[in-house]
């Protein structure tokens, strides 16, 4: 961890059949301070919780620690790492899939595009539910998967 960074473990869950959802991060600033956030909500999805996460860890640091710029996700979600990557394409879309309608969570891919313009956002996807502890990443990634 560079401890001019803040990174962030983030994971997220979803009970498919109730739609009850649940959210966690641990932030850590500097390499010095750690923080642990997390939330529920009804009526939603896996996919939405992983970006919960995200953003309520962006949120959090931009609120509280404003002159902050680099920010290292960890997170074990595909989906939140790709977005990462899709963005540039997804703009160009307008966010629009190829038959013309919106991409799902539209409105959650752009509030997480938008911490762009506040922070330098690197994103790294680890194996979830890792049994190997080599590095702290692993550990931190099972841990936040408790909350």
């Amino acid at each position: 961890m560079d401890k001019n960074k803040v990174t962030i473990y983030t994971d997220g869950s979803c009970h498919t059949q109730l739609k009850t959802g649940a959210w966690a991060a641990i932030i850590f600033i500097e390499d010095k301070q750690r923080f642990e956030i997390e939330g529920m909500e009804k009526d939603t999805t896996h996919q939405r919780m992983e970006l919960m996460a995200v953003i309520n860890s962006l949120h959090f640091i931009k609120e509280n620690y404003p002159h902050q710029q680099q920010v290292l996700v960890i997170s074990d979600s595909q989906y939140v790492v790709g977005l990462a990557e899709r963005k540039q394409k997804l703009s160009a879309a307008n966010f629009l899939t190829k038959k013309g309608k919106e991409i799902q969570n539209v409105d959650l891919v752009k509030r997480l595009y938008g911490f762009d313009e506040v922070f330098e956002i690197q994103y790294e996807k680890i194996k979830s539910h890792s049994s190997s502890f080599e590095n702290n990443d692993a550990q931190f990634n099972n841990e936040v998967d408790q909350k």
